[in-house]
């Protein structure tokens, strides 16, 4: 059975989350590490204030000024007193495939950490299928390796649109609204029982299911939001709002750092800048929280979800780890 290896280090008890804390900082201040992300709009926020949110913090790589949610990972990595040099390469509706093919002379260098972000229904010819997925991130996976046997390459798992589920024409339409965010989850999940070079799935899109399912957020902004809840898709139903964004770039930090998102506190600056309340910024961090410290799945139902869509012949399984 493969241990998971996207357990933070603040889960067990609240003496290693102090210690944990103490060694990440006592590394950060010695040396920056850097660390890359490549997505689509899911990444550099479309739709919401973030999109070109402090940009001049970030080094986006096609030159196009975005900001995005790499912007709030910095954010809140200085005022947790980490220090991260962070970069960027994003292109609207596109696929790791895509950013393999074009772009991996720009991407082509020594990074320590990568986070990766795939189309948002993980194939848009095949909605669902991971096939795509699952070759890409460990084509890409390899080429960072290459680059830096030590890096760490983690996926990051969307969330469930709305416009896939309620509209008649959507690939999840007749499903519930948490059934596309697990179904991507697991495709992620499966890239990462397949490739030794990945080594994490980021859960944002189970985070805004547990968003949902605390009361948090709204179900189905077709019908209206309810009172004293949020709306975490944009207004296109599709991409992100300012709270998931802010939810997704929690969720991010407390993967990639390994720090508990509530120690940001209710005050996190951004936040402010941004015009979430103090009651929200806590919620939000809350549910970051929740979301990490909750089990990873077991790898064996994606080993034979693997075998059924026939990619054993295609790629090199995984090692299994005992």
């Amino acid at each position: 059975m493969r241990t998971p290896v996207n357990s933070l280090a603040w889960r067990p008890t609240i003496t290693g989350l102090l210690m944990g804390a103490s060694m990440a900082l006592s590394a950060s201040l010695a040396h920056g590490e850097t660390i890359l992300f490549v997505g689509n709009s899911f990444t550099f926020g479309e739709g919401s204030a973030v999109k070109y949110w402090n940009a001049g913090t970030v080094t986006d790589l096609n030159q196009e000024g975005i900001g995005g949610i790499p912007a709030l990972f910095k954010a809140f990595t200085v005022q947790a007193g980490l220090s991260y040099d962070v970069s960027l390469e994003t292109a609207p509706g596109q696929g790791l495939d895509y950013h393999y093919n074009n772009k991996l002379a720009v991407l082509d260098k020594a990074w320590d950490k990568v986070v990766l972000q795939s189309y948002s229904t993980l194939d848009a010819s095949r909605p669902g299928n991971p096939a795509k997925l699952v070759q890409y991130a460990g084509l890409l996976a390899d080429a960072f390796k290459a680059r830096n046997s030590q890096v760490d390459v983690q996926l990051m798992a969307t969330w469930s649109r709305a416009d896939q589920t309620y509209l008649p024409s959507g690939a999840w339409y007749g499903k519930d609204i948490y059934q596309m965010a697990k179904d991507v989850n697991a495709g992620y999940e499966l890239a990462d029982a397949t490739w030794d070079t990945v080594s994490g799935v980021i859960p944002v899109g189970l985070a805004w299911n547990r968003a949902m399912t605390q009361g948090f957020a709204d179900t189905n902004p077709y019908d209206g939001i309810d009172p004293g809840k949020v709306k975490l898709w944009a207004n296109d139903n599709y991409h992100a709002s300012l709270y998931g964004s802010y939810l997704e770039a929690l969720t991010v930090f407390g993967h990639v750092t390994g720090l508990d998102p509530r120690s940001l506190g209710a005050n996190e600056t951004s936040a402010a800048q941004l015009g979430l309340t103090a009651g929200q910024v806590s919620a939000l961090q809350q549910i970051a929280y929740e979301q990490l410290a909750a089990p990873v799945p077991e790898p064996s139902t994606y080993a034979m979800l693997l075998a059924g869509v026939g990619l054993l012949v295609m790629w090199r399984r995984r090692a299994v780890k005992a």
